[in-house]
């Protein structure tokens, strides 16, 4: 990686371009993140038509930084291309890309003196500058590596203050009307981010949508699960029904193989607010937001919609273990895909 393309602990950037005009092939090539890459006429830029992948890449054993979930994001990504009907670069050409990228952001890092920096790697697909008729090439496309924001352990010791809000869409929605895109990780992601600054201006930390005919949704940027215990001691992990309309967790599905492969039960919903209290089989351990960045965050409390919970377990040894089945980052097999 050139001296130009990225500064000690600051993003390194790599665009993939069509080799052929075609979209069959594509080159990579590290670029300036400092210098104008992508034109104003990009249809990621003015109308969010695209898609979007970020991962964490962390240093393995040997010191160098790997990339966690690799292959369930790349899954993930593909289905999200399919959904838009976007022709996006394959699997082996993100490989590359990112190796180039992360290359360049370990070595300034330790030109930095930073031998343990992680980095958050963000992959990005555009259909491109319009009209699209110009560029059969396809999209434009492109990996990112900054770096990753530092924990929080005083916030996950004490658990997420939660908003539930209403999504405006019923559970059936994404099988009625499927280019509504629920379940692809598209750029439009401006009614996620006005959530998360109306949480805050009501004194919350984050999430949780929940759909207009009553069930558990998801975070604006994160999964739920549910932790609980029955009358036997046999422990369950929860997730919401993938097919009401909800993006596949990448977090959720590795966390899911780690617990499978330790002996846990594991569901997927339907969920609706009540099951965060337990009831007379099951005893809730602890709800939880899980995303690739952040990783498990606890939930302390819930409300909104009609619903005051204000008090949730939160078990740091509980979320520890589940943090443990995110670092193992087993195969997400059929956790990756299952809907339910």
């Amino acid at each position: 990686m050139t001296d130009h393309a990225c500064g000690p602990l600051a993003p390194c950037l790599v665009m993939l371009t069509p080799a052929d005009g075609t979209g069959s092939a594509w080159t990579v090539a590290e670029a300036d993140p400092r210098q104008p890459q992508i034109l104003v006429t990009d249809q990621g830029l003015t109308r969010g038509d695209g898609l979007f992948e970020t991962a964490l890449a962390v240093p393995d054993d040997a010191g160098h930084l790997r990339v966690r979930k690799l292959e369930a994001h790349l899954q993930r990504l593909a289905g999200s291309a399919a959904a838009l009907r976007l022709p996006v670069p394959g699997a082996d050409d993100w490989r590359a890309a990112i190796e180039t990228a992360l290359r360049g952001f370990a070595a300034h890092a330790r030109a930095a003196g930073s031998l343990d920096a992680r980095g958050v790697v963000r992959l990005t697909a555009t259909r491109g500058p319009e009209p699209a008729e110009e560029r059969p090439g396809g999209a434009s496309a492109w990996v990112l590596v900054s770096p990753a924001p530092a924990p929080d352990p005083e916030l996950r010791d004490r658990g997420l203050d939660a908003l539930l809000l209403n999504r405006g869409l019923d559970s059936r929605s994404a099988e009625r009307a499927p280019w509504l895109l629920t379940e692809a990780k598209t750029l439009s992601y401006a009614i996620n981010m006005a959530a998360l600054r109306h949480a805050r201006e009501q004194g919350a930390d984050d999430v949780v949508f929940v759909s207009a005919d009553g069930q558990l949704l998801e975070g604006p940027t994160s999964t739920m699960l549910l932790a609980r215990r029955d009358r036997q001691g046999r422990r369950e992990l929860v997730t919401p029904l993938r097919r009401q309309g909800i993006l596949a967790g990448t977090s959720q599905a590795v966390v899911f193989a780690g617990a499978e492969a330790a002996g846990w039960r594991l569901g997927y919903g339907p969920l609706v607010p009540a099951d965060l209290l337990g009831g007379q089989d099951a005893r809730v351990e602890g709800v939880w937001l899980v995303s690739s960045v952040r990783g498990l965050m606890p939930v302390r409390s819930l409300r909104g919609e009609g619903v005051d919970i204000p008090q949730l377990p939160v078990d740091a040894e509980l979320t520890a273990t589940l943090e443990g089945y995110l670092r193992q980052d087993l195969p997400a097999g059929p956790h990756g895909s299952a809907s339910g």
